[in-house]
């Protein structure tokens, strides 16, 4: 009976409302489990052993190591109620909505428009990696698998090995049956193909938001010859994506969604998408975590921690200049932070930073259709 609800459902209701439901729903079970007060906890760490700032974290246990994550601090460094640190240097890490907290979203999808011919976005890539496509791209080729069988010899010999080699015990398999779903019905498995040599994967599927067609990664998968060659595995992991993006392209997707990733500034994967030209979307979240900035500092700790917030719903980004950074220093350290979909960053420094610099980091956006506003704030 429920297998018949939900095929009339997906019938009758359009995809993009589909989509809102799920959202909805995803938000007021999120918002239901933080009611669970006793389920949480208040935690104190700091960023690292030489770091003069106390963060205290008040949520769910389950939570608080996505919030370190989030700051990448340091995950063995707790520290006792009577450690010293001062009430201005205090960060507060809270599930719970305060006012004059930073909205941090925990995920951030990476989007790339394809209003434009592939070549085009192409051409903002880096030239090492246009090089390696264009050389590349002959040599490879997508295959769609949809027989049961060969659906399951994809899943046992590249999917679930390669989530478990990424994430180990912590992997989150998908159900076979759910592959299956996907693969027959309302997405598409196919198979990456180096002339006659299977050597990856990848699962996706179509969403509609807003009455955009989105193409989505769902799963890559890469066989153990593979993914225990990290060169190997770097370059077909390119063209795996490159060829996904070419194949939503071809097939008047309005987006090719690269998945999620840790919304950290400075995470690996967010900086490998957005040199893929993915732009960053937040629409992933459920919920948000929220942080109070200390009073004393402010600089120094987003020096050592950016953070990515949401602002009058736009996606901003929070960076620290501290005393004592030069020029070159501040560039090296943020030249990664390019990123697309940004409304404004937040330069915060106790000293106006010279025009050099500002020119600088606006170069970092210069290529995009709608680069964000740079706006310093004063701090202590």
């Amino acid at each position: 009976m429920k297998k018949y609800i939900a095929i009339v459902f997906r019938d009758m209701v359009p995809e993009s409302i589909r989509y809102e439901i799920r959202k909805l729903i995803a938000s007021l079970k999120e918002q239901l489990s933080r009611t669970l007060i006793w389920n949480w906890e208040v935690a104190r760490f700091t960023l690292s052993e030489n770091s003069r700032h106390e963060i205290i974290y008040i949520g769910r246990r389950t939570r608080r190591d996505l919030a370190i994550a989030l700051l990448n601090a340091n995950r063995g460094i707790n520290i006792s109620p009577d450690a010293g640190y001062g009430s201005d240097r205090r960060v507060i890490v809270s599930e719970m909505y305060f006012p004059g907290a930073l909205s941090v979203p925990p995920y951030l999808d990476s989007i790339v428009p394809l209003s434009e011919p592939v070549e085009k976005i192409t051409s903002n890539f880096h030239s090492q990696l246009r090089r390696d496509l264009k050389k590349n791209r002959t040599r490879y080729r997508l295959q769609q698998v949809m027989d049961s069988a060969d659906i399951e010899r994809v899943d046992n010999t590249m999917l679930r090995p390669y989530a478990s080699a990424r994430y180990g015990c912590e992997a989150a398999q998908i159900e076979i049956e759910n592959v299956k779903r996907l693969a027959q019905h309302s997405g598409r498995l196919d198979i990456l193909l180096n002339g006659d040599e299977v050597v990856g994967c990848q699962l996706g599927c179509m969403s509609m938001r807003a009455n955009k067609r989105y193409w989505s990664v769902v799963r890559c998968g890469y066989p153990e010859a593979i993914f225990s060659d990290s060169k190997r595995l770097r370059d077909t992991n390119s063209i795996n994506i490159h060829l996904g993006l070419e194949w939503a392209s071809n097939n008047g997707f309005d987006y090719y969604d690269l998945g999620m990733a840790l919304g950290r500034p400075g995470d690996g994967l967010l900086e490998w998408k957005r040199r893929r030209g993915g732009e960053l979307d937040k629409m992933a979240n459920p919920g948000f975590i929220y942080i109070q900035l200390p009073r004393v500092g402010v600089a120094g700790f987003l020096w050592a921690a950016p953070l990515f917030a949401v602002e009058h719903h736009k996606l901003t980004l929070h960076l620290g200049l501290p005393d004592g950074t030069n020029d070159d220093e501040i560039m090296s350290r943020y030249k990664e932070m390019g990123f697309g979909g940004l409304f404004k960053v937040y330069l915060h420094c106790t000293k106006p930073p010279n025009e050099r610099l500002i020119e600088s980091l606006r170069g970092l956006y210069t290529h995009q259709k709608s680069p964000p506003i740079i706006e310093t704030i004063s701090s202590t």
